[in-house]
């Protein structure tokens, strides 16, 4: 079963939300502010800015960080990659971490730095 959550948020035509089965599917997220503009203060500032959104996206459908299993970031400067890498770690703190894919591209939407989307799976009541 499939349930898609629009958050009104989406910049484009896609879902930022899907869940399927036990399983949530995050689109891309950046870092934009509640107004919909870069923050400012560089990629760690755009990094911390992601993963609030993407933790925000994920609380609509009642998971948290905890919940991912995956996570995948595109960076649009692969030189900045050990600047987001600390972001990560210090947002993500004493959790366990999920895995985690790197990938650098020539660019990304609206001028961003840095896009992550995310899977995360939330077993529904009594399925375990």
């Amino acid at each position: 079963m499939r349930t898609d959550i629009d958050l009104g948020t989406a910049k484009g035509a896609y879902t930022p939300l899907v869940v399927a089965g036990d399983f949530l599917y995050v689109s891309g997220q950046g870092g934009f502010d509640q107004d919909f503009a870069i923050v400012p203060g560089g990629i760690e500032a755009e990094t911390v800015t992601a993963l609030g959104n993407l933790e925000r996206v994920l609380a609509a459908a009642d998971a948290t960080l905890d919940d991912l299993v995956a996570v995948t970031c595109y960076l649009a400067d692969i030189g900045d990659w050990a600047a987001m890498d600390a972001a990560y770690r210090r947002y993500f703190g004493d959790r366990r971490l999920p895995t985690r894919t790197t990938v650098a591209v020539a660019a990304l939407p609206f001028g961003l730095r840095l896009e992550i989307t995310a899977t995360a799976y939330r077993p529904r009541p009594g399925t375990r």
